[in-house]
């Protein structure tokens, strides 16, 4: 398929840099990252026969026996007790037969419709969901933080109730990076996956998270394209009976019109609501819903490859990246493959590289893991999987890197750091960045929140001191209006879309830059006695100390 962007996206996606980059020196001992392995790697994961490799599917099973194939000939280990793979047991559910979603009270009826007004679904395996006149009740932002001093569940009973929740924290508008949830940085509680996992635990029977762009940091159309069709989740043993019988989204303008009809104003709630005290509003209103699920058990599965460390070898350093994508996610188009070339075909690719250059510079002092993960486009579940069963003990787990799709903009002088200034690895990546003469660029866009949107998040809130750096914008050819011009012809045009395609003309000379300083600063983490923590007063500096404090903990 031909790739349709403007002439200046083009230019960036295949320009071929004539100006060298400042690099580090290279001598004969250094590690060399292959862009013949990357290469090989992601127009095989990328070919049409895999089929977008989509959880559960004959793809997904492909993808998994070639990785393991390029883990052996990189010289790895089977990494889970004597086998490549570690089984992700998950549960596909697909919504059927949906009603409107009817609001009733006060001499008042509203019915909003699925798709365009609201959307959702529910993680209970059960054949049908029914929701009768259930209250409705605005919690505000839907967090409970006791460190802040912050409940917005306070005195009220939440079972048989609708939670209706703000998307974000409630400090989202503030211009710098101080307040209590971090400023206009997204903290977790600003996750609709948080605000779904505390509606539950109060024991809320739905949650209505409001819709709106800016915070949200997406249009109603990713919402509404993601919700389609079969939703994989995680397997549990009570099949998801402690989880709300629906969690969904609403529009802004939905949730404007049920909040009138309550006599109140959204503008007003949401203003009250970004005060530490703010209380639950119920809103005198009820709702009701119902669908059907057609179910299914599935699975996935992890890859993990091992290099055993030569002194320490009970101390593991991690590499992470996805191999799954979105399957045929365009039925509508004539090539309805999501391919997954860059997202992240490349990332898995930067793992085989990787790879190969700890072969090439010889055995560290401690272990490496290299995983490959399934069902991140599911929602992280393949690494949530893998950091709630680890193989390796998460307090021996010294810290990691997580690659989400790689650039093909040629070099660049800077690295965007997404997340820093958590943990004592920023060290460590100043380190490394030196060693190459690249530049850090913070995280331009806080409030998105990326830094809790990938596989790295998983070991990370579970205290693993992790590290998400994404390619670079200034670039050596064009600058940064550039690589601001790739990256939103990315996003604009190709990202999870069937556009996202392999093209033998790549420049792959910024994504071999990015390996090298990936390959540096886990080489440093390998060959060290250090254990980086998280800075004091971080959201998981805690945990990783409880962590540390058990028998044989870092």
């Amino acid at each position: 398929m031909k790739l349709f962007l403007p002439p200046v996206a083009l230019l960036a996606l295949c320009a071929c840099a004539t100006t060298p980059a400042p690099t580090a020196e290279l001598t004969p001992e250094m590690p060399v990252a292959s862009e013949k392995i990357m290469t090989e790697v992601v127009r095989e994961l990328s070919n049409d026969t895999y089929e977008g490799r989509a959880p559960g599917t004959p793809g997904d099973a492909k993808a998994v026996a070639y990785i393991e194939k390029q883990f052996a000939a990189a010289g790895l280990q089977p990494g889970n007790m004597g086998s490549w793979t570690q089984e992700v047991p998950l549960v596909e559910i697909t919504a059927k037969d949906i009603s409107p979603l009817s609001v009733r009270g006060k001499g008042k009826t509203l019915s909003f419709a699925y798709g365009p007004d609201f959307m959702g679904g529910t993680y209970r395996v059960t054949p049908k969901i029914d929701i009768a006149n259930s209250e409705l009740v605005f919690v505000g932002y839907g967090i409970v933080a006791p460190e802040k001093g912050w409940n917005d569940y306070a005195g009220i009973d939440m079972r048989g109730k609708t939670a209706v929740i703000l998307v974000n924290d409630p400090d989202y508008e503030t211009e710098g990076l101080e307040g209590p949830f971090n400023g206009r940085a997204m903290t977790y509680y600003g996750r609709w996956t948080y605000k779904y996992e505390e509606a539950a635990r109060q024991g809320a029977t739905a949650a209505l998270i409001v819709h709106d762009t800016f915070p949200a940091a997406y249009g109603w159309n990713v919402v509404e394209s993601s919700g389609q069709g079969p939703q994989a989740f995680a397997r549990s043993k009570d099949g998801g009976a402690g989880e709300t019988a629906f969690n969904g989204w609403i529009q802004k303008g939905v949730a404007e019109r049920i909040l009138a009809a309550a006599g109140k104003d959204l503008a007003a709630l949401s203003a009250a609501a970004k005060q530490q005290g703010f209380k639950p509003v119920p809103l005198g209103l009820t709702t009701s819903l119902s669908f059907a699920n057609d179910l299914r058990e599935i699975s996935t599965s992890n890859v993990i490859g091992l290099l055993s460390g030569k002194t320490r070898p009970g101390e593991y350093v991690v590499y992470s990246a996805h191999y799954d994508h979105l399957g045929k996610c365009a039925p509508e188009e004539a090539d309805p493959i999501c391919n997954g070339a860059i997202d992240n075909a490349s990332g898995v690719a930067g793992l085989m590289a990787l790879a190969d250059m700890f072969r090439q510079a010889g055995t560290p002092e401690r272990s490496v893991l290299f995983l490959a993960l399934g069902a991140e486009e599911s929602g992280l579940l393949g690494s949530e999987f893998y950091a709630a069963n680890p193989v390796y003990p998460l307090s021996q787990t010294v810290g990691g890197l997580n690659m989400d799709s790689l650039t093909f903009a040629g070099k660049a002088r800077d690295v965007r750091v997404i997340g820093g200034g958590k943990s004592e690895l920023d060290a460590v990546m100043h380190q490394a960045m030196a060693e190459v003469h690249r530049t850090e660029t913070p995280d331009s866009t806080p409030e998105k929140g990326f830094y809790y949107r990938s596989d790295h998040f998983s070991f990370a809130k579970r205290g693993v001191p992790m590290l998400y750096l994404d390619y670079g914008l200034d670039l050596v050819n064009g600058g940064l209006e550039a690589g601001k011009a790739y990256h939103e012809a990315y996003y604009d045009h190709i990202y999870h879309s069937p556009r996202d395609e392999f093209h033998e003309d790549w420049d792959w000379s910024g994504a071999l830059d990015d390996v090298w300083l990936y390959y540096l600063i886990g080489r440093k983490l390998a060959d060290s006695g250090d254990w980086p923590n998280w800075y004091p007063g971080d959201e998981f500096r805690a945990i990783r100390d409880a962590s540390c404090s058990g028998e044989g903990g870092c």
